[in-house]
């Protein structure tokens, strides 16, 4: 479910319902749908209960006969997810689970979002996943499942990786993918500590033997 908070989403209601039935301006379609800028998004997918998906956009554009809504000017797009402990009980405020920076999302009526491009970055695991999409399968975000895309690129601390045909969970696990190219930094000094990339220092060469060795 999208909210953008109750005037908006009273608004947007109340647009799409008037021009739902505005004349079309050409072969007599009629017009559907409704557009905000400005503003502020929550999504909370039903399929994903503890997990909320946050935005800015410059323009929110809805149709409501198509089942989708469109975003565009995207910034600061984030999942937050609910921690529980023992019991299922809420542990803790949500946390910040991963980023997402896309030049666009149309999210259909499943709660899915879909693009041409974006990068996630899961903040736990501190890697960066570039995700490139095609006209016929754009990449996917699949609420309660993870994300795909045709070709996907992953940056993180000691590992770098080229993967075609990309499904790979929110905590970081392949689902699917096609062959892929792996490659890692046994010597890296690059960590990841508490969602942040930290580079230590190399470890010191060991002193050389000295005396006469007898």
């Amino acid at each position: 479910m999208l909210k953008v908070g109750v005037w908006v989403l009273a608004g947007l209601a109340l647009f799409a319902a008037v021009f739902a039935l505005l004349p079309g301006t050409g072969g007599g379609a009629a017009r559907t749908g409704a557009t905000l800028e400005g503003v502020a998004l929550n999504l909370y997918p039903a399929r994903d209960p503890d997990a909320v998906w946050r935005f800015q956009a410059g323009q929110v554009t809805s149709d409501p006969l198509a089942g989708e809504t469109r975003l565009t000017g995207l910034s600061n797009g984030g999942r937050w997810v609910q921690r529980r402990g023992e019991g299922g009980q809420p542990a803790g405020a949500p946390v910040l689970d991963a980023t997402l920076d896309a030049p666009d999302l149309t999210i259909d009526a499943q709660d899915n979002m879909l693009t041409r491009q974006a990068r996630i970055t899961l903040v736990q695991e501190c890697a960066d996943i570039d995700l490139q999409g095609t006209p016929g399968q754009p990449v996917r975000v699949e609420q309660g499942a993870g994300f795909s895309a045709p070709l996907a690129r992953v940056d993180a601390p000691s590992l770098k990786a080229r993967i075609p045909q990309l499904r790979m969970s929110f905590d970081f696990q392949i689902l699917d993918a096609g062959a892929a190219e792996f490659s890692s930094d046994l010597d890296a000094t690059e960590t990841c500590v508490n969602g942040k990339r930290v580079t230590s220092d190399p470890p010191s060469p060991a002193p050389s033997p000295t005396g006469d060795p007898t």
